[in-house]
C-alpha cells in the first residue's frame, strides 16, 4: 500500500486552510487550534514548508505565516515533496537509491515511468483543488485530471492495452 505519513497530511491541511484564509498572517498557536493538530507537529510542518518555499514567514505582533503564492500555482506534488522528500515508489527511482539489484535489474526503467506518472497526477492537482466541497454526485470527484498538453500524446490506448 501506498501511503504518505501524517506529517505531509497535515501539511495538506495547513495548507488548505491558509489558502482558504488569505486575508491574515496566522501564527503557529492560531494554526493549531483552527486545524486540531498539536502544535510541535504545526511548528514541525510549517518549518519544512516554509524552508521549501510555499510559506512566507513574518516575525513580530502581525506576523505569521502565509501562502508564498496563490493556491492555483502550489501542486500536491510539491507540498508533498516539501515533507516527505522527492517522490519515490520505489528504492531503485529513489536519487539516494542503495539496491543491490539495481545493475541488473529488468523493471527499473517501468519503475522510473509509473513514478513519473504518478508526480505528473500529484503535479497536476492543485491546492485550490482541494478546497473544492466534497460533496459526490453520481459518483464524480471533485478533482479533475486532465493530463498536461505535453503529457497527452505519451500515453495511448489500443485494444484494450495501454502502450507509451
Amino acid at each position: 500500500m501506498l501511503r504518505m505519513g501524517k506529517l505531509t497530511d497535515y501539511g495538506i491541511v495547513l495548507m488548505s486552510y491558509l489558502a482558504e484564509n488569505t486575508t491574515l498572517h496566522h501564527n503557529a498557536h492560531t494554526l493549531a487550534d483552527a486545524v486540531r493538530v498539536p502544535l510541535p507537529t504545526v511548528r514541525k510542518v510549517l518549518k519544512a514548508l516554509s524552508q521549501h518555499g510555499l510559506l512566507n514567514s513574518e516575525r513580530g505582533a502581525h506576523g505569521g505565516y502565509s501562502l508564498s503564492k496563490a493556491a492555483r500555482e502550489i501542486s500536491i506534488a510539491e507540498v508533498i515533496t516539501a515533507i516527505e522528500g522527492p517522490i519515490a515508489l520505489t528504492e531503485c527511482v529513489s536519487v539516494e537509491s542503495h539496491c543491490n539489484q539495481e545493475v541488473h535489474c529488468v523493471v527499473q526503467t517501468n519503475w522510473e515511468r509509473i513514478n513519473s506518472a504518478v508526480y505528473h497526477a500529484l503535479d497536476e492537482v492543485k491546492l485550490s483543488d482541494m478546497l473544492v466541497q466534497q460533496t459526490h454526485i453520481n459518483g464524480v470527484s471533485p478533482i479533475h485530471f486532465y493530463p498536461s498538453a505535453s503529457q497527452s500524446g505519451l500515453v495511448t490506448k489500443q485494444d484494450g492495452e495501454i502502450h507509451g
